[in-house]
């Protein structure tokens, strides 16, 4: 849906800048000529000098192109502003607990990672690459229609493992140096079990420490390891990954419950759409089953959740 949005955007923005353009330099100039002929033939014929209000009817643009004037402006910033700096997205689902809930709207920096067409996607200016630790918002590898987040783990070159709900990471390693980096441990803290929005009995929230960034992670220990649906390559072990040149390795915040790089595989630079950096609005939607209301409809703003995203 979001590509399709670009499209439309892009297309409609080129044709009201058309007729923008065409106004300013040959329309409206064409009308205000008829305006000042149907005065000079007034005047010749010694007839009543045209009205103000005459002279207005001929001068104004019709309709349609009077509504591409007005909307062309705005439709332009909207377009450089989605496209080159600031996209608005809604979380789905609740992948990305206890960091980003469902009803959570994001705003994504789109700047960060460099700057692509909105259409090709084809990236037009270097500007940086993420880091460990960032909320990424990609195009799903298996469906590049379909916008995914989640965290970024590892970048091009590194080894991560995931074992009994433990993440290691290996750094990506050049042959020439003279050492390199082992396994580490993740570093993750217990803080108790989760009573958070969607909290299910199981769930332990942890303190996480990435890259000098500090977020949490839920685990459920309901939900035993899934191993043998992670996503294989060859060379490795069965809960291993080795991130090809050019990728990332992405999981989310609430392990047990993401659809995420363990199961599918690695993300492409190319898909990157951005760094998610701020929750502008959250609603909340918990009310009970007898309610004669939609289940899309908000009970509630939540106001606590709204500014950076850590």
């Amino acid at each position: 849906m979001a590509v399709y949005f670009s499209i439309i955007l892009v297309v409609i923005t080129v044709l009201t800048g058309i007729v923008w353009f065409a106004n300013k330099f040959y329309l409206a100039p064409q009308r205000q000529l008829k305006a000042d002929e149907a005065q000079a033939a007034a005047k010749e014929l010694h007839a009543a000098e045209i009205t103000p209000e005459a002279l207005a009817t001929l001068t104004e643009p019709s309709p349609l192109v009077d509504t591409a004037i007005q909307i062309f402006p705005v439709i332009a910033f909207v377009l450089i502003l989605r496209s080159f700096l600031y996209e608005p997205f809604q979380i789905p689902s609740g992948s990305m607990m206890p960091t980003l809930l469902d009803g959570d709207f994001i705003l994504v920096n789109k700047f960060n990672y460099g700057l692509k067409d909105p259409v090709a996607r084809i990236k037009f200016i270097e500007n940086g690459l993420p880091e460990r630790g960032d909320i990424a918002v990609f195009k799903y590898p298996e469906d590049p229609r379909i916008d995914y987040i989640k965290r970024v783990i590892g970048l091009p070159g590194d080894r991560i493992i995931y074992r009994n709900k433990s993440l290691y990471i290996k750094p990506a390693c050049l042959d020439s140096d003279e050492t390199c980096p082992d396994f580490e441990q993740v570093p993750q803290k217990l803080l108790g079990d989760y009573d958070g929005p969607d909290a299910k009995y199981g769930m332990k929230e942890f303190e996480s420490q990435m890259m000098n960034k500090t977020h949490h992670v839920l685990n459920d220990s309901h939900i035993p390891s899934r191993t043998s649906m992670y996503f294989q390559q060859a060379g490795t072990a069965a809960d291993e990954f080795l991130v090809p040149a050019n990728h990332y390795f992405v999981m989310g915040d609430n392990r047990d419950n993401s659809a995420d790089g363990r199961f599918w595989g690695f993300v492409p630079e190319e898909n990157l759409v951005g760094e998610a950096v701020a929750i502008w609005m959250s609603f909340d939607f918990d009310r009970s089953e007898d309610s004669f209301l939609p289940q899309w409809v908000p009970t509630g703003i939540r106001f606590s959740r709204i500014g950076a995203i850590h």
